[in-house]
């Protein structure tokens, strides 16, 4: 959900700025934390949000069957926008619901809880999850943390702080368990950024002629600048992708998978790193990796849920949730044959500038092909 109890939302292919929590203790007032929060008070980040069916369908679904597993129970939703999964867990059979909000969406949050007749089970408390207080534990933490590729937006920084915090021994989360993938792609999208980074290159060259001829200023002086500017940005930053299957031409690889009941802050702040190998299914050249999650409801071992449902932002032939797939196109593309195995090694940062976005870095090579190996740095705006 948008701007939440630490927390904010995505949008379509360029995407808003990102949903995020008090990272290190920041003073709420900072200059990034303020932005961050302006951005997410709006109704329209909500709708962008609530009409990706399978997104919300999922967080329903997780609730509805699993009545038994909230009935009689106290719930807390970390960042909880416009309130809907507060209303679901509430309509679940949830005794008491606390619905965190960062922004003055927690008015509109209020307002929705009284509309569905629910404002003696659901209170809605304005603050960050990291500050605010509530009376007792909890037995279910709720929460739609997650930001492209899993991690972008480090949300999920809160909800580990409102578990420590909160949620009682033998608790569970919702969702309780994450995956992150990888997979080699074709893509036109590839020679079009590349084709889009030339032509920018020949209009800045149009623009140094023209400033010249005009004012009398020579511009050259900021060549290299321009062209590492925009090779940053046509060659490496990910992009929002909606990738069909038919465009998947080698096997997927699970190369992170995280429990929310263990994981730490200390080894979410860390370096993600990891190896894994993809098979490539069809000659031809591999023109991206395209990278994407899962999350799943299973509950905790206490209070394991009755129906597990899984929430995937896999490519689909029905079109992509608005997370998308981010899609880390090469320059140039990877020749490949039946059969060949693509090796990898993925090291994924949060960024020194602005650690709700990242860098990642892969280096990948062609199982028992010399010379292979390269590496490719992205980063994920």
């Amino acid at each position: 959900m948008s701007g939440r109890g630490g927390a904010g939302g995505r949008g379509g292919p360029a995407g808003p700025p990102a949903k995020v929590s008090n990272l290190d203790g920041a003073a709420p007032d900072s200059t990034d934390f303020a932005n961050y929060f302006c951005t997410y008070a709006y109704l329209y980040h909500q709708k962008d949000m609530l009409e990706d069916h399978k997104r919300t369908g999922a967080y329903y679904n997780a609730c509805m069957q699993n009545r038994a597993q909230f009935a009689g129970k106290v719930v807390l939703d970390v960042g909880t926008g416009s309130g809907i999964l507060a209303i679901f867990a509430a309509k679940a059979g949830a005794r008491k619901v606390y619905a965190v909000e960062a922004t003055d969406m927690a008015k509109f949050a209020k307002r929705l809880v009284a509309a569905q007749g629910l404002e003696g089970t659901v209170e809605v408390i304005q603050g960050v999850i990291e500050s605010v207080d509530i009376p007792e534990k909890v037995d279910i933490i709720i929460s739609e943390w997650m930001g492209y590729f899993l991690l972008r937006e480090s949300m999920l920084d809160s909800v580990i702080v409102a578990r420590d915090k909160f949620l009682k021994p033998g608790g569970s989360l919702y969702p309780s368990h994450a995956r992150m993938f990888m997979a080699p792609i074709r893509s036109n999208l590839c020679r079009q950024r590349h084709s889009d980074f030339q032509n920018s290159m020949e209009g800045w060259a149009e623009f140094l002629d023209e400033m010249k001829q005009y004012y009398g200023v020579s511009m050259d002086c900021l060549s290299d600048e321009y062209r590492q500017e925009q090779l940053d940005y046509f060659s490496k930053t990910a992009a929002w992708t909606d990738v069909h299957p038919s465009q998947v031409v080698g096997s997927a690889a699970c190369f992170k998978a995280y429990d929310l009941h263990t994981v730490t802050l200390e080894e979410l702040k860390a370096p993600l790193k990891a190896s894994f190998q993809m098979r490539v299914l069809e000659d031809g050249p591999v023109d991206a990796f395209c990278g994407w999650f899962d999350t799943q409801f299973k509950g905790s071992e206490q209070n394991a849920t009755t129906t597990e449902v899984t929430l995937s932002t896999a490519p689909d032939p029905t079109g992509a949730t608005h997370w998308g797939q981010q899609s880390f196109f090469l320059h140039p593309p990877i020749e490949c044959a039946e059969g060949d195995v693509l090796a990898c090694d993925i090291e994924v940062v949060r960024r020194k500038d602005n650690q709700r976005l990242m860098d990642v870095l892969v280096r990948h090579r062609v199982e028992g092909r010399a010379g292979s190996e390269r590496t490719s740095a992205f980063h994920i705006e």
